[in-house]
C-alpha cells in the first residue's frame, strides 16, 4: 500500500508514474473502449499532491506546472469531486500538486495523481475504505486510476479496471525519455485497426520472468500493441527512439500511447551513464527505478 504522511494540518501523499511492460490490445468493446491485457509497474518517478481541508466550500488547485486545468478536466479535481459526492462529505479542499510525471506523457501522471487524492482523503476524513473500494470508485473516471490506487505491479485488464497484484523482487533501473510532442491517446486508439489485435496477450510469460527476476528475459517480453500506431502517427516519436537505441545500445521501449520511451538497466551506474548521454537528446530525461 503506498502511504500518506500527516504534516501538521497537511497531507502529504506521493503519486507514483507507472510503465507498461506488456499492452496487448484484444478487441473493441461495445461500450467504445477497448479490451486490453497489459502489465503495468509503477516507478519512483512521482508527483507530489498535498491536501488541506479548508473553511472556505469548494476545490482550490495550485500548481508548479503553469498549463495544468484547475477544473474537473484535471484528474485529482474530479477525484475530490467525486469522493466527496459518495461519502456526502461537504468541506472545502485545498490540492497542491507538484508535478515531476510529466504531462500527457504515457505515464499515467494524471490518474496517479487521482489516485493520491482518493487514497488521502481517506486517510484526511477517515472513512475507512479499503484500496478495493477506491479503486472501484476512481475506475468511473479513469481508466488507469485503480492500478494507480494499489500501485506496485499489475496485470490490468477489461478497460483497465479490473486489477490482479503482481508481488515480486525485481528491481531494474528505469531511463526515461520523453520526446517534445503531444500525443493523442484517444487518436491512437481511434486509428487501431482488427490487425493491431492480439488473441494470445504475453501478460502471463512477463509476469513469471518478473517473478524469476530475469533481467535479459523481461526485456525480451516487454511489449506494446500501441507502438507501431503511435509510430506510425507521430515518427519524430520512432525517430527519437532509433537515436536513444543507437546511443545506449539498448532496447528501447514505450510506455502507454506514448510518446514517453524507457530503456532498463541491471545497474545504477549503467542507467547513470545512459541518463548522461541522454540529457543531449531531449529536455525530459529521468532516471527511475521500479518501485
Amino acid at each position: 500500500m503506498l502511504k500518506a504522511v500527516e504534516v501538521g494540518v497537511l497531507l502529504l501523499e506521493r503519486a507514483y508514474a507507472k510503465i507498461n511492460l506488456t499492452l496487448d490490445v484484444l478487441c473493441k468493446r461495445a461500450d467504445g473502449y477497448h479490451e486490453v491485457d497489459m502489465v503495468m509497474q509503477t516507478v519512483d518517478l512521482s508527483d507530489l499532491i498535498w491536501l488541506e481541508e479548508t473553511t472556505e466550500r469548494g476545490i482550490r488547485v495550485e500548481s508548479n506546472v503553469s498549463h495544468l486545468p484547475r477544473d474537473s478536466r484535471n484528474l485529482a479535481v474530479a477525484a475530490a469531486g467525486l469522493f466527496m459526492r459518495y461519502t456526502g462529505i461537504e468541506k472545502g479542499l485545498h490540492i497542491r500538486i507538484d508535478k515531476q510525471i510529466p504531462v500527457a506523457a504515457g505515464l499515467a501522471g494524471g490518474s496517479a495523481d487521482a489516485a493520491a487524492v482518493l487514497r488521502g482523503l481517506n486517510r484526511m476524513w477517515k472513512t475507512g475504505y479499503s484500496l478495493e473500494e477506491l479503486a472501484s470508485l476512481g475506475a468511473s473516471i479513469g481508466s488507469d486510476i485503480p492500478f494507480c490506487v494499489h500501485g506496485g505491479c499489475a496485470v490490468a485488464r477489461g478497460r483497465g479496471e479490473r486489477i490482479e497484484q503482481v508481488v515480486h523482487g525485481f528491481k531494474p533501473w528505469v531511463v526515461l525519455v520523453k520526446p517534445a510532442v503531444f500525443v493523442s491517446t484517444a487518436d491512437i486508439y481511434q486509428a487501431l485497426t482488427p490487425a493491431d489485435y492480439k488473441t494470445t496477450p504475453v501478460s502471463s510469460k512477463m509476469v513469471q520472468k518478473l517473478y524469476k527476476g530475469d533481467f535479459e528475459a523481461v526485456g525480451k517480453y516487454i511489449s506494446n500493441g500501441l507502438k507501431a500506431t503511435t509510430f506510425r502517427l507521430y515518427p519524430e516519436v520512432e525517430q527519437l527512439g532509433q537515436r536513444v537505441a543507437h546511443v545506449t545500445n539498448t532496447k528501447v521501449h514505450m510506455s502507454g500511447s506514448g510518446p514517453t520511451l524507457f530503456c532498463l538497466a541491471k545497474t545504477q551506474s549503467s542507467a547513470q551513464r545512459m541518463y548522461n548521454a541522454l540529457r543531449g537528446f531531449t529536455k525530459e530525461v529521468h532516471l527511475s527505478r521500479f518501485v
